[in-house]
């Protein structure tokens, strides 16, 4: 299981979430995405833990908690949706249309 966290301040880095997060449990790893085209931070990251009950406990204790500036909203993250499925404009499955 994986911690989503939002809406962060630019200049958080991972070892910045890693501190706070350590003081309710063992941390194994901290994702910060970057914008693909400036290389910026995108303001959110996701945080796992080693327990269940560590993810728990850090969630109840830091969602809506000031750090840096801005109110965090932490809970638990969703799985990653494929972008690649369903239908766009360039999906040409089913549909029974011509070319």
């Amino acid at each position: 299981m994986s911690i989503y966290v939002g809406n962060l301040s630019y200049d958080v880095t991972q070892e910045d979430l890693s501190e706070v997060f350590k003081e309710y449990g063992s941390v194994k790893r901290v994702q910060l995405p970057t914008d693909r085209e400036t290389g910026r931070p995108r303001g959110f990251g996701f945080v796992e833990m080693d327990s269940e009950a560590e993810e728990e406990a850090a969630i109840t204790a830091l969602d809506g908690a000031e750090w840096m500036g801005r109110d965090m909203k932490v809970n638990k993250a969703k799985p990653r949706e494929d972008r690649r499925s369903g239908g766009g404009y360039n999906n040409r499955r089913g549909g029974g249309g011509r070319y």
